[in-house]
C-alpha cells in the first residue's frame, strides 16, 4: 500500500496510452520479471494455526485484530479517516467481516472507513494465507490484503512488504499480487508482482491466497497460481522475508494510485465482505 506518486502518474499514462497491464499493484508501468507460474506441491505438509471465522459477535475480535486510527494519507495521500472500533466501519454481520467506507465529515476528512491488524497480536514468519473475500465497487475504492514486516520502526521498502490482494475500482475485478523490498519497489517502478482478471470479484466471493515459504512466494486466487516470485539470492534487499510480518484488511478512499481517476462520490457506502482469514504453517 505504500506507494509514491510519481509510480501512479506512469500507472495513468500506462493506462491512456492502451497499453497492457501485467504489472504489479503497485500500478507501475514496468513489467515485472516474466515467471511461469507453478502449483505449490501438494506434498507440502501444512496445518492451520491461525483464523477467524467471523461468525460470532458485532465487531472484530480485539484479542485478534487492532485498528489503524487517523487520515494522515498513509504515506498514499489517502482520503479517508480511518476509525477506532466504529460500527458503521467495522463489524461483523451474516458471518462476514464488513470494512465500509462511508462519505462524510469525519476527523477533518470527507470519507470513512477502517484498517485493521495484527500486528503486536498475531506475526508469522512464512505460511499459507488465505483470505475470502467479495470487493467494493466504484471509482474510488482501493480495498488491500496484505502482509508487512513487523520491525520496529518499520524501514519502506527494505523491510519488505507482501500485497496478496489489491484492486482500484476504475479497473474494476483486475486484482494484483505484488512483493516490494529494497531492491525492487513502487519507488523504482521494478517491484515484483502480475494482475489477473477476475469477472465478478465485486459481485461474488473468491480466495484469495499467498504462499511464503524460505525461498518463494506463490499468489493464487481460488487456487490457480498466477505468479511466484523465487528469492534471487542477492541478500536481505531483495529477500526480506525471513521474519516476521503482521496482516493487513483496508479499505482506502483515494489516494495515489486508488483515486488516480477521481472519486465517485454516488457509489457510497461501499464494503469489502471477509468471510474468513486462515493462516497455513508446515507441520
Amino acid at each position: 500500500m505504500f506507494k509514491p506518486l510519481s509510480l501512479y502518474l506512469c500507472l495513468f499514462c500506462c493506462i491512456l496510452a492502451g497499453c497492457g497491464k501485467s504489472s504489479s499493484g503497485t500500478g507501475s508501468s514496468t513489467p515485472p520479471t516474466p515467471v511461469t507460474p507453478s502449483t505449490p506441491p501438494a506434498d507440502k505438509p501444512y496445518q492451520l494455526v491461525w483464523s477467524d471465522e467471523f461468525n460470532s459477535g458485532s465487531a472484530p475480535d480485539t484479542a485478534k485484530w487492532r485498528y489503524d486510527v487517523g487520515g494522515s494519507g498513509w504515506g498514499n495521500n489517502e482520503l479517508e479517516y480511518y476509525t477506532n472500533a466504529r460500527p458503521e466501519n467495522a463489524r461483523i454481520e451474516n458471518g462476514n467481516l464488513v470494512i465500509e467506507a462511508r462519505k462524510e465529515n469525519f476527523g477533518g476528512r470527507n470519507y470513512t472507513s477502517a484498517r485493521l491488524l495484527t500486528k503486536a497480536k498475531m506475526q508469522w514468519t512464512y505460511g499459507r494465507f488465505e483470505i475470502r473475500a467479495k470487493l467494493p465497487k466504484g471509482r474510488g475504492t482501493w480495498p488491500a490484503i496484505w502482509l508487512l514486516s513487523a520491525n520496529d520502526p518499520l524501514h519502506w521498502p527494505d523491510d519488505g512488504e507482501l500485497d496478496i490482494m489489491e484492486e482500484v475500482g476504475y479497473m474494476p475485478n483486475t486484482i494484483y499480487g505484488t512483493a516490494h523490498n529494497k531492491l525492487y519497489n513502487g519507488g523504482n517502478g521494478k517491484q515484483k508482482g502480475s494482475s489477473k482478471l477476475i469477472p465478478d470479484a465485486q459481485d461474488s466471493f473468491h480466495v484469495y491466497s499467498l504462499e511464503w515459504t524460505a525461498s518463494q512466494v506463490i499468489w493464487s486466487i481460488d487456487g490457480d497460481v498466477f505468479f511466484s516470485y523465487y528469492d534471487p539470492a542477492l541478500g536481505s534487499d531483495a529477500w526480506p522475508y525471513n521474519k516476521d510480518f503482521f496482516m493487513i484488511l483496508n479499505l482506502a478512499i483515494g489516494g495515489n494510485w486508488g483515486g488516480a481517476q477521481g472519486v465517485d462520490d454516488s457509489i457510497f457506502p461501499q464494503s469489502m465482505l471477509v468471510d474468513y482469514v486462515r493462516v497455513y504453517q508446515k507441520k
